[in-house]
């Protein structure tokens, strides 16, 4: 049983096992009356291998509430995009897949280049540009919940956890952020989250002093989650990093339009397991590594929006400051798995923070020294100002697609 206990800025809303997922899917369906609710679901084509996809699908096909299922789909051939859609035909729900890779969704792209609206890079981050733009283009939504697609511990009372604070009339919510335990095989995981992450935004607070923004962040139990939900007029004017900083970024851009009391965090599950990614020590452009060199950086651009003054100096303090505070968390992380029964590698931690202070210091150095900006992927109001077909020529793209498929199969 979880606690109860409201800290930082924001709402949480806790899992006290006091109520059946049944009661919450019942009253959902009332809900969903007036506030139709599309889930979104950025995909790999490699992912339809793998158990947790077909384990969330099977999960899914017991939703009675959702009005539609948007599937990106990324990294597949003609034969993969048709498999692709014979995986997904057991769901029940109207669902569409969008094949980001072929030639109707390329010219598409290749309209919004040259109108230089483009995503200028692929990625995560850009499978969910797309996703969010054919939501929009749907009409009738009134409530949007994404997820990954590699979770191993998934269950449908995940998604009605998600979805009910946005979607209940008489909350005030307009986003919700998902949080959870990461413990599986008898140990911590999560180690971005817990080792980069939450040292690193109270290492900046020690720097340059309290901050709403800082303090805003710092309340999240699980920033880096994957899972969040909003209303479709938050989604509207939102702009999404292409990099690893989606999900600080869409954090970010929810701090910019809206007012900390209509934000709150949720726990979705008791505990959660994903694909883990290598710590990669020899290589910063490949898994952790790159992660955090990623997150890091954006956190020095959306700082600096904020008017932040940063230098070498003040880059130096940080990874010195951020390096203290993280190995004081192990000591604490420690205690906690030993307390639990749980396995805690102290050496391999420490490994982990040594590598993300010397990437906090090279992201860092990086951002000085370019003054280069990554650019957020514009929003969809800027888009459809430009380019008033654009809806219109995206459901013809998909629907052509899926309308091809249907004929070649007879």
């Amino acid at each position: 049983m979880s606690d109860f206990f409201q800290n930082g800025i924001i709402t949480t809303l806790h899992n006290l096992s006091t109520r059946s997922q049944e009661g919450l899917e019942e009253e959902l369906g009332e809900f969903a009356k007036d506030c139709p609710m599309t889930l979104v679901l950025p995909c790999l084509y490699s992912e339809l291998a793998q158990p947790a996809l077909a384990k969330i699908v099977q999960e899914l096909t017991g939703v009675e509430y959702l009005e539609h299922i948007v599937i990106g789909l990324d990294r597949a051939t003609e034969a993969e995009y048709r498999h692709a859609l014979d995986y997904f035909s057991v769901l029940p729900q109207p669902h569409t897949v969008i094949w980001n890779d072929g030639p109707r969704m390329a010219s598409l792209q290749k309209r919004l280049g040259e109108l230089g609206l483009a995503p200028t890079s692929l990625g995560k981050g850009c499978n969910v540009w797309y996703c969010f733009g054919f939501v929009q283009s749907l009409g009738g939504v009134q409530a949007v919940a994404l997820h990954d697609c590699d979770i191993s511990t998934y269950d449908r009372g995940m998604l009605a956890r998600l979805f009910y604070p946005v979607a209940n009339p008489q909350f005030n919510y307009q986003f919700c952020k998902g949080f959870y335990a990461r413990v599986a095989d008898g140990r911590m995981n999560g180690r971005v989250s817990r080792l980069l992450v939450s040292p690193l935004i109270r290492s900046m607070k020690r720097v340059f002093g309290a901050h709403p923004f800082l303090d805003y962040l710092d309340s999240f139990r699980y920033p880096l989650a994957g899972e969040f939900s909003m209303h479709i007029d938050v989604l509207r004017d939102m702009r999404i990093p292409a990099d690893w900083g989606l999900e600080i970024g869409v954090l970010t851009e929810v701090y910019r339009n809206h007012s900390t009391n209509r934000v709150c965090q949720v726990e979705v599950a008791d505990n959660y397991d994903h694909k883990h990614q290598e710590l990669s020590l020899e290589d910063s452009t490949k898994g952790l590594s790159r992660m955090s060199v990623d997150i890091t950086k954006s956190l020095f651009r959306i700082l600096a929006t904020l008017g932040f003054v940063f230098e070498y100096g003040t880059v130096r303090s940080t990874k010195a400051s951020y390096l203290r505070i993280a190995l004081d968390l192990i000591e604490s992380y420690h205690d906690d798995a030993r307390m639990n029964g749980l396995h805690y590698d102290r050496d391999a931690e420490e490994r982990a923070v040594e590598l993300f202070a010397a990437n906090v210091l090279k992201a860092g150095k990086s951002y000085l020294d370019s003054g280069e900006e990554t650019p957020y992927i514009h929003s969809w109001n800027r888009v459809t100002s430009v380019y008033p077909d654009v809806f219109a020529d995206f459901q013809r793209s998909v629907t052509d697609d899926q309308a091809e498929y249907a004929e070649a199969k007879g």
